[in-house]
């Protein structure tokens, strides 16, 4: 199951001036703020700068879906004929991300919050 598209993220090669750019639009300061992370929340949004996304072979913003099983829902999409550009990765806290790219090259990402 999905709870739908609630995180963006923007892979970056300069993280300050990406940090600072969105600040200034979001008009806000980042809730997580990391050399390897950067993290905006706005309206129940996610808004992430990644600055090892490029190397990550991101190549531009990609929405995540909030999935309940991200091992079923990534399984599903592999059979649908995705490409697995991003396995299955833990980034903290039991928070899971993985990403796709589909026939077209779209790329699509889920993420899965660890039990409540």
């Amino acid at each position: 199951m999905t709870t739908g598209l609630q995180t963006i993220i923007y892979p970056v090669k300069d993280l300050a001036a990406a940090k600072s750019m969105f600040s200034a639009l979001l008009e806000t300061e980042p809730y997580v703020d990391e050399s390897y992370y950067v993290g905006f929340r706005v309206a129940g949004q996610d808004v992430g700068l990644d600055p090892n996304g490029h190397a990550k072979g991101l190549t531009g913003p990609v929405p995540f879906w909030h999935v309940s099983d991200i091992e079923a829902r990534l399984g599903a999409l592999v059979d649908a004929g995705a490409e697995v550009l991003q396995d299955l990765q833990d980034v903290g806290g039991g928070r899971l991300i993985a990403s796709v790219k589909d026939a077209d090259g779209n790329l699509v990402g889920l993420l899965q919050d660890p039990a409540a």
